[in-house]
């Protein structure tokens, strides 16, 4: 814990996790100023006291005791002047007093923290979720918890200095966020802060299928587990069938999952990364996978909205990079007609070329990557370039037969036709469902 009674703090960005700092510091004694270079910001949460500056440059960081980023503001703005930086992630590990596991990685993060939160209180514990999928880490201080469970972002990680979780989790590595972090190598870095505080006493789990991440784990002080969902693993969690099989020392337990049916991927390694970390933390392994029985999906991630005329239109618009929308692709067992395209993020994508090779059988291409993606996928694949999402779904559902499946994983973000990728999904699902009322007599 730090004591903020009187300390200069600059928060920059006033979003939802800056405004979750301002209030947290203020309530705190400390003198707050929330800097945000919009002109128009929403203040009506903050209580009275702290000083915004809206629609101007940032203060100097270095008139203040502690400057606190919100994740969109890069390291460079403030880290040379500031006297102390903390994100909220740092923040909150100082003043929480139970147990931290964290989750990072560039797919699935918010899927499996969810399962964790969902597979802890399965098993009795009091535990709950926030961090990068939503809720603030800060508001998780003060309330009444066995196990805090955070999303952490590799923006986060950035701005961490102590961070200590007793249970680190890195579920995957592929090209994202190089306008910001660079390199790979860079990339890698930043997500590897999550362990740099780590000891012997700690966990670390880690896809070791993964060559980067292979690596990464044998420079850790933590305890490293694996997790695969095919093979089994000297130490760690896998998958047999319908059992999760979890692998400590010289013993070896299978438990049976919930219903008997396998998982589908990628929640299957999403499942037995959150499996694992919850027994980590004391949880009951029978118990803990109890939670899957009930466990929703959140959605857009892989979400079946419908089948037509035993045609699958699968909705996972969250699939906003290369290697989202390739783990898609190689879970798909039918004969897949894909869209994919939006706003190219400058990632290479080379890993959807063996992906969607004997998977798919036409891709439409929509927004700004149209062209890049057709160009590196047209000598492997039928594609045809349609240009909005509206024409892809028309033309999906001229050309799909009985068994076929319509994928929507776009590889790309959003931003060139939609807000966000959650309003692209509710379009594509209202488009489906807008077929179905077409058939109706």
């Amino acid at each position: 814990m730090v004591e903020l009674t009187g300390q200069k703090v600059l928060v920059l960005g006033l979003g939802m996790t800056g405004a979750s700092a301002a209030r947290f510091c203020a309530e705190r004694g400390a003198r707050v100023v929330v800097a945000d270079e919009r002109p128009d910001v929403d203040t009506s949460g903050l209580p009275s006291g702290i000083e915004v500056r809206a629609g101007q440059a940032f203060p100097d960081p270095g008139d203040f005791d502690l400057v606190i980023p919100s994740p969109g503001i890069p390291h460079a703005r403030y880290a040379s002047k500031a006297k102390r930086a903390w994100g909220d992630i740092e923040l909150a590990f100082r003043f929480l007093k139970v147990p931290i596991i964290a989750v990072t990685g560039t797919n699935g993060k918010s899927t499996t923290v969810r399962l964790i939160e969902a597979m802890l209180r399965a098993a009795g514990l009091r535990a709950r979720a926030a961090g990068n999928l939503g809720e603030p880490a800060l508001d998780l201080v003060g309330q009444a918890l066995d196990v805090a469970v955070l999303e952490v972002s590799s923006f986060q990680l950035e701005a961490v200095d102590a961070f200590r979780p007793k249970v680190g989790v890195l579920l995957n590595l592929s090209p994202d966020h190089l306008d910001r972090h660079e390199t790979m190598a860079g990339y890698l870095a930043a997500k590897a802060r999550l362990f740099a505080r780590q000891d012997e006493n700690d966990h670390a789990i880690l896809d070791l299928r993964n060559t980067r991440l292979r690596e990464l784990a044998s420079e850790l002080s933590a305890a490293v587990h694996a997790f695969d969902g095919e093979a089994p693993v000297e130490r760690g969690a896998s998958c047999d069938g319908s059992c999760f099989v979890r692998t400590e020392a010289e013993a070896i337990l299978r438990f049976p999952l919930p219903g008997g049916e396998p998982l589908p991927e990628p929640l299957r390694s999403n499942a037995l990364a959150a499996w694992l970390a919850a027994c980590l933390v004391g949880a009951d392994p029978a118990r803990a996978l109890g939670a899957l029985g009930d466990f929703q999906a959140l959605p857009h991630r892989l979400e079946r909205v419908c089948t037509i005329d035993d045609v699958e239109w699968i909705d996972d618009s969250k699939a906003t990079n290369p290697g989202a929308a390739a783990r898609a692709l190689e879970g798909m067992e039918r004969s897949t007609i894909w869209i994919a395209g939006g706003r190219d993020k400058g990632l290479p994508f080379d890993e959807l070329v063996g992906a969607s090779l004997g998977r798919v059988r036409r891709v439409l291409l929509i927004g700004e990557a149209a062209a890049s993606l057709g160009r590196a996928l047209s000598r492997h694949a039928t594609t045809e370039q349609l240009g909005t999402l509206e024409a892809a779904v028309a033309r999906a559902a001229e050309l799909a037969v009985p068994g076929d499946a319509v994928l929507l994983a776009p590889a790309c973000a959003s931003f060139d036709q939609f807000t966000s990728f959650e309003e692209r999904g509710d379009r594509f699902t209202a488009l489906v469902h807008a077929l179905t009322q077409e058939e109706s007599p």
